[in-house]
C-alpha cells in the first residue's frame, strides 16, 4: 500500500517535518516512487534530486514566456527540488531541465548553443524520452495522451528490411542522398506487388521516428497492409526550405526520378502509391498529391505550415487548391499539435479539414493531438496516419 496517495499528501507531510528531519521522507519517497512526472487529474509534478543546486527550472515550449521555464522549488532541508503544473489530460510534450541556468531571455542571447550544452539536460527520473541526431529531450505522457512506446523495443514483433541506397537528382541538382527502403516481413521471395509509401525527411522517419518499426507492428497486429516504405534524406538547412517549398523540381525529382529507380528494383504496386511528411516535408508531399493523384494516391498530411510565416502566400496557396482540385487523393490523413503556432499551423490545419471533410470519393481523416511541432508530436501520431493510409482488409 503506497505511503502518499498523491503528491500532495507527500508534501504536506514533508512540510508539517521540521526541516532538519525532511530527508528521509525525501528518501522514503524516492524509494516508492522513482519515476517522476507524478501525473495526477489535470496535473504533472516534476522533480529533481540535486545537491549543490541554486536553479532548477522546467523548460517547456508551452509555456508563453522568455525564457520558457517554471521554476522548480526546494524542498528546504532536502536535496529534492519540485514544480507542479497544469495539463490536459491528452497532453504528451517534450520538456527538459535547466539546472543552474542564469533564467536570462533567450532572444539575443549570443552564447545559447553553449548555454544549453552545459544547463539543459533530459529528466533523469523519466524514463520515456526521444533520442535524435541533434537534441534528445524528456517525453511528459499524460494519462489519455496517445501512447509513445518505444517501437524498436518490441521483440516480439517481425521486422522487415531497411536497405540503404544512394540516390542522385538532377531535377533538384543533389548527389549522394541516403534512400532507405523498407521491406515487410515476408517480401523477400514472395513474387507480390506491395502498396509504396515514399517520405520525406528519411533521416528522421529511419531514425527518431520509428517508421520501420511502427510499420512491423502495425502489420502483425493487421492494422496495416504489408507495404514498401522509401524514406528519403531531405537537404539541411536552406537546401530543405528550397526543396521541400511548393517546387515542381522536387515534383519532378519524385515521378521521373524516384520512382522509376523503386518501380525497377522493388515490386510495387502502381496502384497503390503514396506520399507524405512532418511540417515542410508534408507541404512537398501536398504539392505532388495535388499535381498528380493519379500516380499519388494517397497523403499524409503531418503539421505542414499553411499559414502565417515565411512564404505564407504560396503555402496559403496550397488550401485554395486542395479546395478547387477537380481531383484528389482517395486517402489521405491530416493531423495538428494543439500547441503548434496558431495562424502558422493550427488555424490553417482547420481551415484545410473544413474543405476535406466535405469533399467526397475522398477518405478523410484528421486528428488533434496534445502536442506542439516537434518529434514527439510526429512519432505520436504516425501509427494512425500509416494505418489510415494502406488499411489492411483483415484487420
Amino acid at each position: 500500500m503506497p505511503r502518499w496517495s498523491s503528491f500532495d499528501s507527500f508534501l504536506a507531510e514533508a512540510q508539517n517535518t521540521d526541516a532538519a528531519e525532511r530527508q528521509p521522507l525525501v528518501d522514503a519517497l524516492m524509494a516508492e516512487r522513482p519515476v517522476f512526472p507524478w501525473i495526477g487529474d489535470h496535473q504533472a509534478t516534476f522533480a529533481f534530486i540535486g545537491n549543490g543546486v541554486e536553479r532548477v527550472a522546467l523548460n517547456l515550449d508551452t509555456i508563453q514566456s522568455d525564457p520558457p521555464f517554471a521554476p522548480f522549488t526546494h524542498l528546504e532541508g532536502t536535496n529534492f527540488w519540485y514544480v507542479t503544473r497544469e495539463f490536459e489530460n491528452d497532453d504528451l510534450l517534450d520538456y527538459l531541465l535547466a539546472v543552474d541556468d542564469p533564467m536570462t531571455p533567450l532572444a539575443n542571447d549570443p552564447h545559447l548553443v553553449e548555454r544549453v550544452m552545459r544547463h539543459w539536460r533530459t529528466d533523469p527520473l523519466n524514463p520515456t524520452r526521444m533520442d535524435a541526431a541533434q537534441t534528445n529531450v524528456s517525453v511528459l505522457r499524460m494519462a489519455e495522451a496517445r501512447p509513445f512506446p518505444n517501437w524498436a523495443a518490441m521483440s516480439r514483433v517481425p521486422h522487415g528490411r531497411v536497405i540503404e541506397v544512394t540516390i542522385d537528382s538532377e531535377e533538384v541538382g543533389f548527389k549522394g542522398r541516403r534512400l532507405s527502403v523498407y521491406t515487410p516481413p515476408g517480401y523477400e521471395g514472395s513474387g507480390l506487388v506491395y502498396p509504396l509509401l515514399i517520405m520525406h525527411d528519411g533521416q528522421w522517419a529511419n531514425g527518431p521516428l520509428q517508421v520501420p518499426y511502427i510499420a512491423d507492428a502495425l502489420i502483425k497486429h493487421h492494422r496495416m497492409q504489408p507495404s514498401l516504405i522509401a524514406m528519403v534524406q531531405s537537404g539541411t538547412g536552406e537546401e530543405r526550405n528550397r526543396e521541400y517549398g511548393v517546387s515542381d523540381a522536387h515534383y519532378l525529382f519524385l515521378l521521373t526520378e524516384l520512382l522509376p529507380m523503386l518501380q525497377t528494383n522493388f515490386r510495387v504496386d502502381s496502384t497503390k502509391i503514396g506520399v507524405g511528411g512532418v511540417a515542410l516535408g508534408a507541404v512537398a508531399a501536398a504539392h505532388a498529391a495535388l499535381r498528380n493523384p493519379a500516380v499519388f494516391s494517397r497523403l499524409i498530411l503531418i503539421s505542414p505550415p499553411l499559414g502565417k510565416g515565411a512564404n505564407q502566400d504560396q503555402l496559403r496557396e496550397l488550401i485554395n487548391r486542395f479546395e478547387q482540385a477537380e481531383a484528389l487523393p482517395e486517402r489521405i490523413f491530416q493531423s495538428v499539435g494543439r500547441y503548434e503556432a496558431r495562424a502558422r499551423f493550427y488555424r490553417p490545419a482547420q481551415n484545410l479539414r473544413d474543405i476535406l471533410s466535405s469533399r467526397r470519393n475522398v477518405a478523410y481523416e484528421y486528428a488533434e493531438l496534445g502536442s506542439g511541432h516537434g518529434l514527439v508530436g510526429f512519432r505520436a501520431i504516425l501509427p494512425e496516419a500509416l494505418a489510415w493510409t494502406f488499411p489492411d482488409g483483415a484487420g
